[in-house]
């Protein structure tokens, strides 16, 4: 068959050079509030950040340039454990494991109906632009055995 009819995959995810994980896009503004100015110029809009714990990039674009987790402002979940993992509102791990040792989920769910309101400004603060709420679940159901 003539390659002129055959259609090319589509392309979901760009992937991290270093670890090869697929990335999470992301936009001008995350990446204003994570990277310095000389960082945001030597990468493509959009980027990726790459969400895999022990991968030192955290951010990347499709000509394979990349920012260091090390080399942020601050640190960012889950690329350092003891950062927020809610960027807006500060919930940590501790936070979680708290709630896990106290028997509740005190903490966990005031987060989740935060992070579900207008204060919420993940797009912006989150390191992957994304809501907070389904890695606080999934930490939490980790940690608890649930």
């Amino acid at each position: 068959m003539n390659k002129a009819f055959v259609r090319e995959p589509d392309v979901t995810a760009d992937y991290c050079p270093r670890c090869g994980s697929a990335g999470d896009s992301v936009g001008e503004m995350t990446l204003a509030v994570h990277l310095s100015e000389q960082q945001r110029r030597n990468l493509a809009v959009p980027a990726c950040f790459c969400p895999v714990p022990s991968c030192e990039v955290a951010y990347f674009d499709t000509f394979e340039r990349f920012v260091l987790a090390a080399d942020l402002a601050k640190p960012v979940y889950p690329k350092n454990p003891d950062a927020p993992i809610c960027a807006c509102f500060g919930l940590t791990s501790d936070d979680i494991d708290l709630d896990i040792a106290e028997g509740g989920v005190t903490r966990v769910r005031a987060a989740i109906e935060k992070a579900k309101s207008p204060e919420a400004r993940c797009a912006e603060l989150a390191p992957n632009g994304r809501s907070c709420v389904a890695l606080v679940q999934r930490y939490y159901m980790q940690r608890s055995g649930k």
